[in-house]
């Protein structure tokens, strides 16, 4: 098992604290294993097995349990008086009403509750509702480059170590895998995601235009797009949809964590505009796996790691706009802003000149930077700093 340092100890910050966590993302990118590796974590501090009690919602041993009352009654005879009794509910999207469940063992003394789910919508609706300011949520990703490379190793140079990590998958057991069966777990995980988290949960019927929707936005990552221009696309390519079920599908995708949206925002006005969004993908090695060596682009691809590594390193995201120029990404966290360009190249003195434009242009204080794949020196040009994107993903610089 792949330690996940930054997820661990953000679990392990809040151990006995009276609040919930809630660990989040995609299927199989960890949250299991994760929730294992402290269990484990709790048994090394000498806690008892009788107060640890976990259980998983996709395991047919506890399918009885997908009843609320059945699961609250299994739950309260384990309670230990007097003592932390310490809760894991894997993947707790799978039972009935799990939200009075939780709301319920939260109001008692010495319980600590961890709860994973695969779904965005686990904490909207009445969870939200119920446990507003009482839980965190810890949302998890498919493995960094970073995370990737400690675990694989880069003996033949971080640069090969890139091109296995894209061509490959993100996905944790990925590692296990030779490289002619990656496609097939891919698919596997693709599968399952499409028909249990999407199509069984929207009641979808017409499936092949879900899947178109779906191939569109893998085949136009970090493209400007509108739900109405992808309506337009498909009906003009003969599959007439309406902009509604566009909608529908789009937010299905991101609720599943197969996609995810960044807003565009305009830097000068400082307000998100409400239309051209742009779209990234969770995993590169699930667009490989849908469209094929065509899905292949090299600049879009980094930029798809770059947005990732923004938001795992706590970052809110969103398409920067300045005047009639695209600023890549703006990030924000609670220290301020960072302007970030990505391009595969910038050796080329236009395209250099072409990714400085859009930064120049902005006229506050904040560290403002182009990442690129060129294995060169750190360069400054009055202020905008260009990095190798590699160093960045592998924490040995910061932007």
């Amino acid at each position: 098992m792949i330690r996940r340092q930054e997820y661990f100890e953000k679990l392990a910050g809040y151990q006995d604290k009276k609040i919930i966590k809630v660990v989040t993302g995609i299927r199989r990118c960890g949250k299991s294993t994760l929730l294992r590796m402290f269990q484990e974590y709790l048994r090394e501090q000498g806690v008892p097995e009788e107060q640890i009690i976990a259980v998983n919602f996709e395991d047919f041993e506890f399918d009885e349990l997908r009843e609320s009352k059945a699961l609250y009654r299994y739950l309260k005879e384990r309670l230990v008086e007097g003592r932390m009794t310490y809760i894991f509910l894997d993947e707790i999207q799978n039972v009935n009403e799990f939200q009075r469940v939780v709301d319920s063992l939260f109001l008692k003394e010495n319980v600590d509750i961890y709860m994973t789910g695969s779904n965005a919508y686990l904490l909207s609706g009445e969870l939200a509702t119920l446990l507003t300011g009482r839980y965190v949520k810890i949302e998890m990703l498919p493995l960094s480059f970073y995370e990737y490379v400690s675990a694989k190793g880069a003996d033949d140079g971080v640069g090969e170590a890139y091109r296995r990590y894209v061509e490959s998958s993100s996905f944790p057991y990925v590692l296990n895998l030779e490289q002619e069966q990656i496609r097939d777990y891919l698919s596997g995980i693709y599968d399952s995601i499409v028909v249990k988290d999407i199509i069984s949960r929207k009641k979808i019927d017409d499936v092949m235009m879900l899947q178109s929707v779906i191939r569109f936005l893998l085949d136009n990552l970090g493209s400007q797009l509108s739900t109405k221009k992808i309506s337009d696309t498909m009906t003009s390519n003969g599959r007439k949809i309406n902009v509604r079920t566009v909608e529908s599908y789009v937010s299905s995708l991101m609720e599943s964590y197969i996609i995810y949206q960044a807003k565009r925002y305009d830097i000068k006005g400082r307000q998100y505009l409400k239309t051209l969004e742009k779209y990234y993908v969770v995993d590169i090695g699930l667009r490989n796996t849908m469209l094929g060596q065509a899905g292949r682009d090299a600049g879009h691809i980094l930029e798809n790691i770059v947005y990732l590594e923004l938001i795992r390193r706590g970052y809110e995201v969103c398409v920067g706009k300045m005047g009639d120029v695209e600023i890549d990404f703006v990030a924000r966290n609670e220290m301020g802003l960072k302007y970030v360009q990505v391009a595969a190249t910038v050796r080329d003195e236009k395209t250099l000149e072409r990714e400085l434009r859009p930064l120049q242009k902005i006229q506050d204080n904040y560290p403002k930077c182009i990442l690129t794949l060129d294995m060169d020196p750190i360069a400054d040009y009055e202020g905008i700093r260009k990095i190798n994107v590699l160093d960045y993903l592998l924490h040995k610089v910061e932007i």
